[in-house]
């Protein structure tokens, strides 16, 4: 166990050390990076946004945003990656959280993530609303860069709301909100009545 627990932590001090050297001029390009794959760590990002390492939350933001940096996503799996090493970790939802929204209706809409990124929504960046199964309300998601998306607070997701606009799609009169000049579905107008 003690050797696991070294191990996890010598991992953790390489990506910790690459992300530093990378990130100085903005975002690493993890994408381009395909190292060999180097175990999984006990590290988890929980819904709430919260990130966990041996069950213990980090409470050091700079360095969870350091951790954020160098997140990669492949298929339903996500890794910390460095030019040299990859390590997989659990994501119980979305790795970020969208906890602040400032925009006007018809505009462009920005969002800001737990870890301080700034993100334009439009059409690299969109809006997607997924159905809950548990409770059949909307959940809604931002995309932030290369495949990883952020949950959108309730409390945001309520300032989207607000800004909503009904529009007819395919010849169904859809609710949804616009930002840079594309509009994002959240459901069929019709279906919100019952939530009135």
């Amino acid at each position: 166990m003690a050797d696991k627990a070294e191990k996890q932590a010598g991992s953790l001090d390489t990506i910790s050390a690459a992300a530093r050297r990378e990130g100085v001029k903005g975002p690493p390009p993890v994408h381009l990076w395909n190292p060999p794959f180097c175990g999984d760590l006990d590290m988890r990002i929980a819904a709430d946004g919260t990130w966990f390492y041996l069950g213990t939350p980090i409470g050091r933001p700079p360095l969870v945003k350091l951790f954020a940096s160098v997140l990669k996503r492949e298929g339903d799996k996500h890794f910390l990656v460095t030019p040299v090493e990859k390590c997989g970790i659990r994501v119980d939802d979305a790795p970020f959280l969208a906890v602040e929204m400032q925009g006007v209706q018809g505009q462009v809409l920005h969002f800001r993530t737990n870890v301080d990124d700034w993100v334009a929504c439009g059409p690299e960046h969109g809006l997607r609303f997924v159905t809950d199964p548990a409770t059949q309300g909307l959940k809604p998601y931002l995309h932030v860069r290369r495949d990883l998306w952020a949950k959108v607070a309730r409390a945001v997701f309520y300032d989207l709301v607000e800004l909503g606009e009904e529009r007819m799609i395919d010849e169904t009169l859809m609710f949804g909100v616009a930002s840079m000049g594309t509009f994002f579905t959240m459901a069929p107008a019709d279906s919100l009545k019952d939530f009135a």
